[in-house]
Order: C-alpha cells, then structure tokens, then sequence
C-alpha cells in the first residue's frame, strides 16, 4: 500500500471517529452538561471552603488572642500611665472568670471540622482557669477532653495540668499514672525530668521514700542539668525524713 492510499485511511479513520464522538454527545448531552457542572460547583465549593476555613481560623486566632489578653492581665489598681488596652482586674477571681467565658466561648462557637488550632488551645486554657477558680470537676472534665487532642504537645501539656489536679484533689495514684506515661513519653512542652519531679511531688506527703527515691533518680539521671540538679537538691532538703 502506497503512502496515499495509507494517508487517505487515516483521514476516513479520523472522520469515522469524529463522527462517532460527535454522536456520543448527542445522545449523552445532557449526562455531559450535569458532569461539567458538577465539575465546576464542586471545585467552587473546594475553593470556598477553603476561603470560608481560613477564615474561620484567622477569626478563631483573634478571639483567642482577646482571651489570652484576658488570662494575662494585670491583677490591681491600673497605674496612671496605663493605656486603655492595658486592661487590670481588681481581684485575680474576676480576671479568671472573664477569661473563661470567652476561651468556652471559642470552643462554643467555632464547630467546623478540623476544628483551627486555637480551639484546642482555648479548651486547654478554659480547663486551667476552672483549676485556677477551684472548680476542680469542671477542670478535671475540660483537661480530659483537651488531654485527648491529636497535637501531641498540647495533649501532653493537657494531661501534665489534669495529674497536678488530680494530685492536688487527692487522687495520687490516678496522677501517678499520668506523670509516669508524660516520662516514658517526653515531649517538648513537658520534658522527662519535668514529669518525674512532679511525680516526686505528688508522693511527698503520703509516701515520703517514695517520693526521696524518685527525687534522687532524678538527681542521677540529669546530674549534668544544673537548674535540674538544684532544683532536686532543694526538694530533698525539705522532705520529711
């Protein structure tokens, strides 16, 4: 077969196809016009979504900032070169409980999913304001559900605040248990050494040896830390013997 009779096949294929594809449509016109739409509203909702989200989460930043502000404000009398936006509170009671409003705020009003960052720090917060308040239930309940979160150094400063509840409400042993796991697994926010000497503080008053042994394990094993060593030092002089 010469190159003609070849190229001329090749041009009867392309029509044949043309044909076929233009048949196609005719009779799935409409299957065709729903996919397209479907096509462009679903990458509109993407592109949406995403807009709505970062929205939400620059939103869910600047009220937590608001209730940090709160969290850290001055306790007193405002001196007289105060700003306005150095907000003071007369009693440190006051300043707790405007704060936790507005960090249960936050978790209340943001419930998109992922819920942003600084929802989880706001629960976390609003867990410490209740401990700070004496509602050592509420506090314990909060930390739980902030101890449960997917970032590991949030949950760990989570559960290192529900065992010093827990220590300080009476349940050593159940603090114990959170002490130990925060040493076996160390993170930044709450290092080995941090989570051991705590555990020795929650033994000081009902297991004295206990706690003396934890005290000097600690003592050994970060000899070289000297804020750590002295730290350890002046906890054993107190210690009943």
């Amino acid at each position: 077969m010469d190159s003609r009779h070849r190229h001329q096949l090749k041009q009867d294929e392309f029509k044949d196809s043309l044909v076929q594809i233009e048949e196609y449509i005719k009779q799935h016109y409409k299957e065709i016009v729903n996919v397209a739409i479907l096509v462009i509203i679903v990458a509109g909702l993407t592109g949406g979504l995403k807009y709505y989200t970062d929205r939400q989460e620059a939103a869910a930043n600047a009220d937590l900032g608001e209730a940090l502000a709160t969290f850290r404000a001055y306790v007193g009398q405002p001196t007289p070169d105060a700003g306005p936006a150095n907000t003071s509170y007369a009693t440190a009671q006051e300043k707790y409980k405007k704060a936790l409003q507005q960090f249960e705020a936050i978790v209340n009003k943001y419930k998109m999913v992922p819920r942003p960052k600084a929802v989880e720090i706001a629960r976390y917060q609003a867990g410490v304001c209740q401990s700070l308040l004496g509602d050592h239930a509420g506090a314990i309940q909060t930390l739980t559900e902030a101890s449960q979160d997917h970032d590991r150094e949030l949950a760990s400063m989570a559960k290192f605040a529900l065992a010093g509840e827990l220590a300080s409400t009476g349940k050593v042993p159940e603090a114990a248990k959170y002490f130990q796991d925060l040493a076996d697994h160390p993170t930044l926010s709450v290092p080995k050494a941090t989570a051991l000497l705590a555990l020795a503080d929650a033994y000081r008053d009902s297991q004295p040896a206990k706690a003396r042994e934890i005290y000097e394990r600690v003592e050994k094993e970060f000899a070289s830390n000297a804020p750590v060593a002295e730290a350890v030092k002046q906890d054993i002089s107190t210690l009943a013997p």
